[in-house]
């Protein structure tokens, strides 16, 4: 996929929808950073207000290549993440994997929770990577659609099979090839991130919710109906029930999809649109439906037995975060063997027993089943074949898309 627009500043919408991710939706998402988001919400805000403040310039599209790579000489690896989002000790004082893959490789690494949103850390970085410089990383985790953004503009290394030997092997068939990076040549998926449809069944009085389509038009749900303000989530699923799909959407579709919504707002089916906020009105019941992430799912549904979730038959909306190597990185080979060990099931075991997200690694059940065997059985965690099946992915979005978009979204979900 080649696509070599110019990026505009980002409009009072998307600035919008960036602080709404980072308020109550993916920065939010991870159960274990809720003590620390406040500080790292202030911090990203803080660096939002400069954005629409001066105005992102506009991106252009480079291919500087590769630089000297000093892995060899330089036993070390900068690895940028989002908060809480890889295994640590109750103290806090330890990353296991990370520890273990220095003891065995000798390759030290620099771990930086430093990634809050996509688009601020994408306004973080631009300005390097337009001019062909090192960021000072050599390993970023991204959500798809960003990912396609950067390899369309020809900010990202492309990755050498040689040194990905466990990548290539256990990467699931799920994942394996985005349209966005075909046969991932730049990128390996760090975790799948499913939106599906979640129910209190004392809510609903036992009733099962399976369907947009019941979320929608149901009459014993209304006004206990949430909707994600995630775009990509609450239209992806919304497009799915009407036949369509994500993957292919049209401006015509996305319209389709907004006005079935509206409906849903003006007849007030729809209690509200929500960030990782709607947990707790599922939780007590005030939802008695919603659209969810899988990863919470998990979490309520280990301390509330009425908690239900449901994979709808037309399908589930299932994004990714993505390791990637950025251009100029100075050690791109030791980024690549870290990347290939958390492709190790055992290593992968360990990552995904702790932060409850789909493991996109091959052959990791029986690993993952010495350390918890619930986990090991949970499909939100290691997906079946059904589910498997019935991901999908929002397409990647030009600049004028992605503003027309969020605007129109925006609008419907008055944020």
């Amino acid at each position: 996929m080649e696509h070599h627009e110019q990026p505009e500043p980002f409009s009072a919408a998307e600035l919008a929808a960036m602080r709404r991710s980072m308020t109550t939706g993916r920065l939010a998402m991870t159960r274990r950073s809720l003590l620390r988001a406040t500080g790292a919400m202030a911090a990203a805000t803080g660096g939002l207000g400069a954005l629409a403040g001066c105005g992102i310039p506009p991106a252009s599209r480079t291919d500087a290549g590769s630089s000297t790579d000093h892995s060899a000489k330089e036993k070390r690896v900068t690895f940028s993440n989002w908060t809480e989002y890889i295994d640590v000790t109750d103290d806090g004082k330890h990353r296991p994997t990370l520890e273990a893959f220095t003891k065995r490789t000798g390759i030290a690494v620099k771990y930086t929770e430093d990634i809050n949103d996509n688009d601020e850390f994408f306004g973080k970085i631009q300005a390097q990577l337009a001019n062909g410089q090192d960021t000072g990383r050599d390993l970023i985790v991204l959500t798809d659609w960003m990912c396609a953004r950067m390899i369309s503009l020809g900010w990202i290394e492309k990755l050498d099979p040689a040194n990905l030997p466990h990548a290539y092997a256990n990467l699931s068939s799920q994942f394996r090839n985005p349209a966005w990076d075909p046969g991932r040549a730049h990128s390996y998926t760090w975790q799948g991130i499913p939106a599906l449809i979640a129910y209190n069944k004392k809510a609903t009085g036992g009733r099962k919710v399976d369907s947009v389509s019941q979320l929608l038009e149901d009459p014993k749900l209304k006004g206990r109906v949430g909707f994600l303000t995630e775009m990509r989530d609450s239209v992806g699923l919304t497009l799915l029930d009407m036949g369509k799909k994500p993957e292919d959407v049209t401006a015509d579709d996305f319209d389709a999809a907004i006005a079935r919504l509206q409906k849903g707002v003006d007849s007030k089916q729809i209690r509200r649109f929500t960030g990782n906020d709607y947990t707790t009105d599922l939780d007590k019941g005030d939802l008695a439906a919603c659209v969810a992430w899988a990863g919470d799912v998990v979490q309520l549904q280990s301390d509330n037995p009425d908690i239900e979730y449901v994979i709808p038959k037309a399908g589930c909306m299932t994004s990714t975060d993505n390791l990637m190597v950025p251009n100029k990185a100075r050690h791109k080979a030791n980024a690549e063997r870290l990347i290939d060990y958390f492709y190790e099931p055992k290593t992968a075991a360990k990552l995904a027993a702790y932060i409850n997200y789909v493991c996109p690694v091959d052959g990791v059940r029986e690993e993952l089943a010495k350390i918890d065997k619930e986990a090991a059985r949970n499909p939100l965690i290691i997906p079946d074949e059904e589910m498997a099946e019935k991901s999908h992915s929002f397409r990647a979005l030009n600049a004028k898309e992605s503003k027309a978009f969020s605007e129109k979204f925006t609008r419907l979900t008055g944020a």
